[in-house]
Formats: C-alpha cells, structure tokens, sequence
C-alpha cells in the first residue's frame, strides 16, 4: 500500500463508494457483517492499496456518535483488538508473552477511544485485569454478554 495514494483525494468519499459496491447502506453495516475482524484486514477488504484500517476506525466512530452507539462502538473495537492479538482467545497462562499480547491489545482499545470516553474504558480495562473472563473467551461482536458487564449501554 502507498501511504500517498491512502490518503490522496477524497478519501472519505472513496471509502464509502466502496461500501456501497459491496452492498452496504453503512460503514457499520459493512463491519457488524464481519464481527471480530480486525481493522486492518476490513481496510483491506475495501482496498488494500488506498485503504487503511485508521480511515474504517474513523467512519466507524463518526457513524457511532450520529448514532449515539459510542458504547457499542467502543465494544466493536475491543472485540477487533483481542481478535487480533488473541486470536486463540483469552490466554489460560498469563505467562510473559501472553501478558504482552493482552496488554498490546488493551492498549491498542484506549488509544482508539476518543478522548471524551476515555475514562470509561480505562475503568473498564481495569475490571477486566481484575476480574479476567475463562481461559479461551473470545468475544464475537460487541454485543458479547460479558463486554456488556464491563461497558453497558449508555447514550454517549
């Protein structure tokens, strides 16, 4: 992928064109269609040489906030991260290397959220250190029964 040729000219425009070529009224529709994938691998499912995952993050979360489905949105992202770093699921060891994939994953989440929500995740985040799901838990989509214990449903 060309980094030149990702962001060169309307790529917003670009983004959504292709969605719809795909059948799509939405972003979000694209993706619930693909629960768990990873940013990336969406991006370049809708075109791997001037699309990236930043761009589908970013339509993602402005579909979210007209929506007032931030929460949901936060979840999705989640469950794409841990898809991600583990892909096997929830580690039964936290061993060093397992420790690390978790830790990349979680951090990954925050840095996603927007700044507004922040606090919510990282308390979230912390229930989840504190209190970790069954060795093998792998969310499916964002409305895994136990996600929505740590990140309820909320207008924001």
């Amino acid at each position: 992928m060309s980094d030149e040729r990702t962001w060169q000219g309307q790529w917003k425009v670009r983004l959504y064109e292709r969605v719809r070529e795909r059948g799509f009224a939405s972003l979000t529709a694209f993706a619930e269609a693909r629960p768990a994938v990873p940013l990336h691998l969406l991006a370049e499912e809708l075109g791997k040489d001037d699309i990236v995952g930043v761009q589908v993050l970013s339509g993602l979360l402005a579909e979210a906030e007209r929506s007032h489905q931030v929460t949901r949105f936060e979840r999705d992202v989640l469950v794409r991260q841990l898809s991600q770093s583990l892909p096997e699921g929830w580690p039964a060891v936290l061993d060093d290397a397992n420790r690390f994939k978790v830790a990349k994953a979680l951090a990954r989440w925050i840095g996603y959220t927007p700044e507004a929500h922040q606090e919510r995740v990282r308390q979230a985040r912390a229930a989840l250190r504190a209190s970790p799901p069954p060795p093998g838990w792998r969310p499916l989509g964002p409305d895994d029964e136990f996600l929505r214990t740590l990140l309820p449903d909320e207008e924001v």
